[in-house]
């Protein structure tokens, strides 16, 4: 349960958590989960980690070998796993918060529906490339690395719109700030992308030497630029908390 900072009447508090520390864990579970694993394939599997079909040197992982080995590839899915419950969270609260800042506005309305939507299969895709492994079934795993980007891309779009229409109408510093720095994480995720995509169809297409790696470097960028995204809920949900509530015994529904 969402609250605001206020008395839950006579039900009894198990757990009360504020949703910053929550956004905050939320992030850090994938980030130090694949810092961890580049780390330890970069040590010690280098050579598995950065060889391509091209057979040229490459100095750094891509995020895919990097989460396909193992013991890489069981930090990845805890990490993964243990993170994505309170995403699916995240998402209802935002839905929930759109949904009542929007009663009145259909257009914006619907928009909050479709980044719900595009939320929860960001998510989905996500799951789906952690737990499918290139090695396993690179098909599968490579229409989760689409759905996730796809769905992360529209999703920080159809956000900054919203955020665009809230700033216009709020006088809390807070949105403004939110709104400033998901419109830098956005763009700074689409130029990654890009990038990233330039350099695999160049490594793909002419097997040259240092492309793979700049591929691999803007990939890390590209989730990076995510998570900063993501870790704007901090100022969004600043003041409100997670409560997880059991009722007074006794009590009748």
């Amino acid at each position: 349960m969402l609250q605001g900072p206020h008395v839950l009447g006579h039900d009894k508090p198990l757990i009360r958590l504020s949703f910053t520390s929550c956004v905050v864990g939320t992030v850090s579970l994938p980030l130090l989960g694949l810092i961890t694993c580049i780390s330890i394939s970069s040590v010690f599997h280098f050579q598995d980690s950065t060889d391509t079909h091209c057979k040229v040197t490459n100095y750094l992982p891509s995020i895919s070998a990097s989460i396909s080995l193992s013991p890489e590839c069981h930090i990845w899915r805890f990490c993964i796993g243990l993170h994505s419950a309170p995403r699916f969270l995240v998402a209802v609260a935002y839905f929930n918060f759109y949904k009542g800042r929007f009663s009145t506005r259909f257009l914006e309305w619907l928009l909050s529906c479709l980044n719900f939507m595009c939320a929860i299969t960001e998510n989905f895709g996500l799951l789906l490339l952690t737990y499918v492994s290139s090695n396993e079934t690179y098909l599968v795993h490579k229409e989760g690395f689409v759905l996730f980007i796809a769905s992360s891309v529209i999703h920080m779009v159809l956000t900054c719109r919203l955020w665009l229409v809230i700033k216009k109408y709020s006088l809390i510093p807070e949105d403004v700030k939110s709104f400033h720095w998901k419109i830098r994480c956005l763009i700074l995720n689409i130029a990654f992308c890009c990038l990233a995509a330039y350099f695999y169809w160049k490594h793909n297409m002419y097997c040259e030497q240092g492309s793979y790696t700049f591929f691999a470097l803007f990939e890390y960028c590209v989730v990076f630029s995510n998570m900063a995204f993501h870790l704007t809920a901090f100022w969004d949900f600043k003041s409100r908390e997670m409560v997880v509530i059991s009722p007074e015994e006794g009590k009748d529904f």
